[in-house]
C-alpha cells in the first residue's frame, strides 16, 4: 500500500506541484489582490449616501442578509454549471458594485443593489473556491491544501487592504477605488486563462 504522507508544511507547499491546484491558488491570490477590504466599502458607501455614524454598523448586515439568501442557491448552481464560472461571476458581482459606487447616481436603490452584489459575491465564492480546490488535493492532505489557497487568498486581500489604504489617503476614495476596479478587472479576465483544465467528476 501507497504510504499515507504526513500532514507537514513541506506536504502542504508540495501541493503546489499539482497543475490545477496551482492555478486555483495563484487565480485566488491574484483576485485577492484586487478584493477592497468590506470596511472600505462600507465607508464609500457611507459616503456616497452620508449614511449617519449610528447607522454605519447596520451595513454589513446588509451583506450577510445577501450572503444568507444566495449561498445554497449559488452553491447549487456551482454543482450543476462548474465551480469556477460561478467563482468568476461572483468577482463580476464585486466588479459591478464597484462601479456602482463610481457613478454619480443616488438613487435610494443604490445600498440595497451594492449590498446584494457585495453578499452575492461572497456566497459565490468562498465556499465553491474552497469546493473547487478540495477536488484537486489527495483526501489524506485535504485540510493543509485549503489551508494553503486560503493563507494565499488572505496575505493577498491583507495587501491589497494596505494598498488602498495608502491610495485613499494619497489620491482620495475615488481615485483608489477606480484603480482597484481596473485591476479586478484585469485579474478576472488573467484568471479565464488560468481556470483549472476540467472540473472534477464523481
Amino acid at each position: 500500500p501507497r504510504p499515507t504522507p504526513r500532514p507537514t508544511l513541506r506536504a502542504a507547499l508540495a501541493l503546489l506541484r499539482h497543475r490545477d491546484l496551482r492555478r486555483i491558488t495563484v487565480c485566488a491570490v491574484l483576485l485577492g489582490l484586487a478584493t477592497v477590504s468590506d470596511s472600505f466599502v462600507y465607508l464609500l458607501l457611507q459616503r456616497r449616501l452620508g449614511v449617519p455614524d449610528r447607522w454605519f454598523a447596520l451595513l454589513p448586515l446588509g451583506t450577510a442578509a445577501a450572503f444568507l439568501l444566495l449561498a445554497v442557491p449559488l452553491g447549487r448552481l456551482a454543482d450543476r454549471v462548474g465551480r469556477w464560472p460561478v467563482f468568476l461571476a461572483g468577482h463580476g458581482a464585486l466588479l459591478l458594485a464597484y462601479t456602482l459606487l463610481l457613478t454619480s447616481w443616488h438613487g435610494t436603490v443604490l445600498p440595497y443593489a451594492v449590498l446584494l452584489l457585495h453578499g452575492g459575491f461572497y456566497a459565490a465564492t468562498d465556499g465553491v473556491l474552497m469546493a473547487a480546490a478540495s477536488d484537486r488535493v489527495p483526501s489524506e492532505l485535504r485540510s493543509s491544501g485549503l489551508a494553503v489557497v486560503q493563507t494565499g487568498q488572505a496575505v493577498a486581500r491583507f495587501a491589497c487592504s494596505l494598498c488602498f489604504g495608502a491610495a485613499w489617503t494619497v489620491w482620495g476614495d475615488r481615485t483608489a477605488l477606480a484603480a482597484s476596479t481596473v485591476a479586478l478587472a484585469a485579474c478576472a479576465a488573467f484568471a479565464l486563462t488560468l481556470r483549472p483544465t476540467q472540473e472534477a467528476t464523481r
